[in-house]
């Protein structure tokens, strides 16, 4: 049942560790859920009752006790299905985004001549400036050994996507369009209609690294109509350890595994062996089962929240802290200065302090923010930076923690005397 008001307070009760007492006898303004998510009690009861109850290796048993936890394992599939509205087939389970994006990366470049995946020399790959690295490096090996070649959409001054030179950027040769949903740097939600549309023209596949969205507004993957979408269960207040695959079933299907072993054959002999249909194919090995009950726990817990109201939450908290930060002297916001089309998530600069410095100072006062270049290296040298201090809000945050962040922001400068 979903809850009928959305209270940030009350949401923190089901988290244990915001009775925590930080440094200085501060209480815990955790402003770095862009890294990674705080879990809630029901996550964590959830994969102690699987341990405690229905332990067992999925797929592999015909007692109770694999019964009860092949049951388990997929119903989670189920529930990660329904959150994207996708097909039950067409979820694979992962230990990460990064390891999601990396299956796909090396699947295509196994694929044989012909294939709809295979690369050969100059052929395209394209990206943008706001990648992560788990999105730009997969895609940068690939090129390598494929002697394809990796091309990559520009930003604005504004921190946004350039779409101006898409026509050449996306074009006959293009065969992968791997784009961030939304920039873990600068918040900025990237419009996919035109790139996505543009992309199947000429019919390339386009993966979306939707880390940084998924856990804060609702995807539809069919109203996307994306080919490919990873994220990662621990910004979703799910486990470590889990990832989230998912892709058409036709093109899953005609896709090479990227792990071989146990439970992802459907025959296998001496000298050959036939895979089986996915998800099957991409997980060999016993999985992550725990995990995988913990994170449709957490898919349960934000659904029981609802998603519309937790971007709304997000959006206006956002709202509140850009107008706060626009007051600040010697502050920079980095990346869209207003709310629309953007995430939850704040970069700035401050002159005179490293960013370290300042992720140092706040944490006195018990605000954890996150510094440095925040696995986007070629971001930073577009934007002249060495880093950022960034501040990431989720569902149980409220504008007064973004206010003890603004007073300790104004703390740091007469700390440091600027």
């Amino acid at each position: 049942m979903m809850r009928s008001n959305f209270s940030p307070a009350e949401i923190r009760e089901d988290f244990a560790i915001f009775a925590k007492t930080m440094r200085g006898g501060n209480r815990l303004v955790y402003l770095d859920s862009g890294a990674t998510s705080q879990k809630p009690r029901q996550v964590l009861d959830a994969e102690r009752n699987f341990y405690e109850n229905s332990n067992a290796a999925v797929h592999r048993g015909a007692h109770l006790l694999a019964e009860e936890a092949n049951a388990a394992y997929e119903g989670a599939r189920e529930i990660l299905a329904g959150f994207l509205n996708a097909e039950v087939n067409e979820i694979v389970f992962t230990k990460s985004a990064t390891e999601s994006i990396n299956a796909l990366a090396y699947s295509f470049g196994n694929s044989a001549p012909g294939s709809k995946f295979a690369l050969a020399p100059g052929d395209r790959i394209v990206v943008s400036l706001l990648e992560h690295h788990a999105n730009l490096i997969p895609w940068q090996q690939l090129a390598k050994r494929t002697g394809a070649e990796l091309r990559w959409f520009g930003i604005t001054p504004e921190g946004r996507i350039d779409e101006s030179n898409i026509d050449e950027l996306i074009n006959d040769r293009t065969k992968i369009v791997a784009i961030t949903h939304q920039s873990n740097v600068l918040g900025t939600i990237v419009p996919l209609s035109n790139i996505v549309a543009k992309a199947h023209k000429v019919g390339a596949v386009v993966v979306l690294d939707a880390c940084q969205s998924a856990p804060h507004f609702a995807i539809d993957v069919k109203k996307l109509d994306i080919d490919f979408l990873a994220f990662s269960g621990h910004k979703a207040l799910g486990p470590t350890g889990i990832g989230i695959l998912w892709g058409r079933e036709n093109l899953l299907n005609a896709m090479e595994p990227f792990l071989t072993g146990g439970s992802m054959i459907e025959t296998v002999t001496m000298t050959d062996a036939k895979w089986a249909a996915a998800p099957k194919r991409f997980e060999a090995g016993v999985p992550n089962m725990a995990q995988a009950v913990g994170l449709a726990a957490a898919i349960k817990y934000l659904e029981n929240l609802g998603m519309d109201k937790v971007a709304e939450h997000e959006a206006q908290l956002t709202a509140y802290a850009l107008d706060k930060f626009s007051n600040l002297r010697g502050v920079e916001v980095v990346g869209p200065k207003e709310s629309k089309d953007r995430g939850s998530v704040i970069s700035f600069t401050m002159a005179g302090i490293h960013p370290h410095d300042v992720g140092q100072v706040l944490d006195q006062y018990g605000v954890a923010v996150r510094t440095g270049h925040h696995c986007a290296w070629p971001l930073m040298k577009e934007l002249g930076l060495v880093g950022t201090t960034r501040a990431s809000f989720y569902i149980y945050n409220d504008e007064a923690d973004v206010d003890v962040l603004i007073e300790s922001i104004e703390r740091a400068q007469k700390y440091f005397k600027v």
